[in-house]
């Protein structure tokens, strides 16, 4: 599948576009700015961009009032048509926030319910009792996602509401021709309702892909055959940036011998999970990490251990973020793109690994694990690719046994005779290819 040979670009369109955080009702075609990003995107090595939501809102794109129409916020359908159009002659696939699980007040079918309550024809669309009342004292509760209840719960048992989502997806592939789906809070959606989906979506374009967000247990919950392709790696985001800053990269090894290691139990051998250092949601690398140097390091394992990896907006250049200071700081606008060594960096390892089968698709082995030296192998018929991490400030001999005496680097083109081992200098990163 084209997904598990890409790297994606987030980008969170009302932040990214400096649209208002209440919908104002005013047209304005801010989503155009995507198509002055994409040398910037081609650049950073992705493939691929998944939008968080783009459809009319009541505010952060989350509480959707219709889903067959752009926020007026972001411009029109015709503007989104433009950018997709775009990315597509780039060769940038399109994935985009498929927000099933809830809708926004502003909801045409909620709103009726409200006026005409037991005579709507879509009080069955939510989960609603008419003898009690909620938060809004709208004298009716409804089930509201975990307890917010200015995010009403759809009924995704109830047939009607499913044919409406299907009909929304089905233009979305004619309007945009999208490619795929990141499907927000997939541990809260149906099991059914996810089999329908995968189905549906499959008969609609050959390799559609779906990505499912789950923040903890196992992620077969959501993820599999007749379910989603992926889903958010969250215990390895937490690991990742947990590893660096206690200087202890056995938590990040524990969890990826655990995920995708060569034992029988091994959880998800062979599944592609979407990887991340930060995204929307969550504090920013760059203001997580407690040293700076590190960053080159986290973005080279995270990109070549097993699984799809993402970036977000901004922070291929160390823009800061801190999830206390709001969703504003995580959601920013900048006015143009930036790039930098770390932008460079990046880029070589996003090329490095789409250009690998083995970092694409390959077994996971480690090599070699203490608190701050990580060397694993990732290997794919006959192609074998080292991933080499020194997190500490000094050097530090490496004896593992690759059965190999040459490698190129992936990134710098060098070759490396490894002998009796090999040398790490401080704060190092590197993508081995054996040979």
């Amino acid at each position: 599948m084209w997904a598990y040979e890409s790297v994606f670009y987030q980008i969170y369109p009302l932040g990214f576009c400096g649209a208002p955080r209440e919908n104002d009702g005013q047209t304005v075609p801010r989503i155009l700015k995507v198509k002055d990003w994409i040398p910037h995107i081609l650049r950073t090595g992705a493939n691929a961009v998944y939008f968080s939501p783009v459809f009319d809102s009541d505010r952060h794109g989350y509480d959707t009032r219709d889903y067959t129409r752009v926020d007026c916020r972001l411009g029109t359908n015709e503007d989104f048509v433009q950018v997709c159009r775009a990315l597509h002659e780039a060769g940038i696939k399109v994935v985009l926030d498929g927000v099933f699980n809830h809708v926004g007040r502003g909801f045409w079918a909620f709103q009726d319910v409200l006026q005409k309550r037991w005579d709507s024809p879509y009080r069955d669309w939510f989960h609603i009792r008419f003898d009690g009342d909620n938060a809004y004292h709208d004298g009716l509760w409804y089930e509201g996602w975990e307890g917010h209840y200015e995010l009403v719960k759809l009924n995704l048992q109830n047939d009607a509401v499913v044919s409406y989502l299907f009909d929304c997806i089905r233009g979305w592939v004619r309007d945009f021709d999208i490619d795929g789906l990141r499907l927000d809070v997939a541990y809260c959606l149906d099991r059914n309702f996810l089999q329908r989906l995968r189905s549906f979506c499959g008969g609609l374009k050959p390799e559609f892909f779906l990505v499912g967000e789950i923040l903890g247990g196992d992620y077969k919950q959501i993820m599999g055959a007749e379910m989603a392709h992926s889903a958010t790696n969250y215990e390895c985001y937490k690991g990742l940036y947990s590893s660096f800053n206690s200087m202890n990269l056995f938590e990040i090894g524990h969890s990826l011998q655990r995920q995708f290691g060569p034992e029988n139990w091994t959880l998800y051998r062979g599944a592609h999970l979407l990887n991340f250092v930060d995204n929307h949601d969550v504090t920013r690398v760059a203001s997580i990490l407690k040293e700076p140097r590190h960053l080159p390091l986290i973005y080279a394992l995270m990109i070549g251990m097993p699984g799809i990896p993402c970036l977000y907006y901004g922070s291929e250049w160390g823009a800061p973020g801190e999830k206390h200071q709001g969703d504003d700081a995580l959601r920013p606008c900048f006015d143009h793109p930036q790039e930098n060594e770390l932008t460079a960096w990046i880029a070589a390892c996003a090329n490095a690994h789409r250009n690998s089968r083995a970092l694409c698709y390959g077994d996971y082995h480690t090599l070699l694990l203490t608190n701050q030296q990580f060397i694993f192998e990732r290997a794919f018929e006959g192609e074998r690719v080292l991933v080499a991490v020194n997190a500490s400030g000094e050097p530090y001999h490496a004896h593992f046994n690759a059965n190999a005496g040459r490698a190129r680097d992936l990134i710098t083109g060098e070759v490396h005779d490894f002998g009796g081992g090999s040398e790490l200098p401080p704060y190092f990163a590197a993508y081995w290819e054996i040979f």
